[in-house]
């Protein structure tokens, strides 16, 4: 299947010698709900415009293909573009009537993101989530197949975050294929299907959520008189995913308890306490962009043999 979004070697320079992107490529699959994830300054906005057309590549190119069937990409960028005096109706008439869109589409478009009843509201009198949600709106008038959305959670309530997250999977479902932009992996995680980290412009990693758990376990923490000792007992009960600490303590995973003070035992050692380590995913995210930052040779490396598992929350 022809993936969605395809991006090769795409580099962007700006005239100050700043680099927004830096040899970037990922496929986006037809159908999936898709996270470019990252802190501010990643590259995130930029690599969006220039899927979008708006900014020119330096180097490298884009494809787009929305899939069977379907209209024009629709996009929600920041800020939302909605005009300070229009109505959230008359804003999305005029945009209906620029895109050829019929009127029956405006009610649709207000049904959908549930603003019928904010509909007489201008700009200054909605929240941040709402107006997002106008600008949804919006990119939904000619029911595109393919969205692109710069930062959609920004400024929303709890509940508007969970109907958004419902809104993409649904969009999905129907075939749909969701490109967004987050500064986190707790609010990406919940909806995305892959994730492609941006750090400084270069990619840190990509592939699907449950890979980047898999190589970034919880772990616990072991106190006692030899981690060497432990270690090495563990590992010959085949318990080989430890990391001794620069505090000289074990972080352990895939062992339960129970297997670790078996270990202990066997190996004679003193345990002086075990405590769970439990790695919360913007710990990942920070160790991952921290490591790209750092230079591509230590941004290729394993997470599992970069990642500093003894850093604080």
């Amino acid at each position: 299947m022809t993936p969605a979004i395809s991006v090769r070697g795409l580099t962007k320079r700006f005239p100050d010698f700043a680099t927004g992107a830096q040899d970037v490529s990922f496929d986006i699959a037809q159908g999936t709900c898709s996270a470019l994830v990252g802190p501010p300054g990643a590259g995130k906005s930029t690599i969006v415009a220039i899927l979008l057309g708006l900014l020119p590549p330096t180097t490298g190119s884009v494809t787009l293909s929305g899939g069977r069937g379907s209209s024009a990409v629709g996009a929600v960028l920041a800020p939302r573009g909605l005009h300070p005096r229009r109505t959230v109706r008359d804003h999305l008439r005029v945009y209906a009537a620029a895109g050829g869109y019929p009127d029956s589409r405006v009610p649709a478009v207000l049904e959908i993101t549930g603003l019928t009843d904010r509909a007489r509201a201008v700009p200054d009198d909605l929240t941040p989530g709402e107006e997002t949600r106008a600008a949804l709106a919006t990119a939904l008038l000619g029911d595109p197949r393919l969205l692109i959305l710069d930062d959609p959670g920004a400024g929303m309530q709890l509940s508007e975050i969970s109907w958004l997250q419902g809104f993409l999977r649904h969009h999905t479902r129907r075939g749909g294929t969701v490109l967004f932009t987050a500064q986190s992996l707790v609010s990406a995680l919940p909806v995305a299907d892959h994730l492609v980290v941006l750090s400084a412009g270069t990619v840190a990693y990509q592939g699907s959520p449950a890979r980047l758990r898999r190589r970034n376990p919880d772990r616990l923490v072991v106190a006692s008189s030899s981690s060497i000792a432990v270690a090495t007992a563990l590992a010959a009960r085949g318990f080989t995913d430890a990391v001794i600490r620069p505090d000289d303590q074990l972080a352990v995973a895939g062992a339960t308890e129970d297997d670790i003070v078996e270990a202990a035992r066997a190996a004679r050692v003193r345990l002086d306490g075990i405590v769970p380590d439990r790695i919360h995913p913007d710990r990942v995210l920070a160790s991952l962009t921290h490591a790209a930052a750092a230079g591509p040779a230590t941004a290729g490396m394993p997470p599992s043999t970069t990642l500093p598992y003894g850093v604080s929350r």
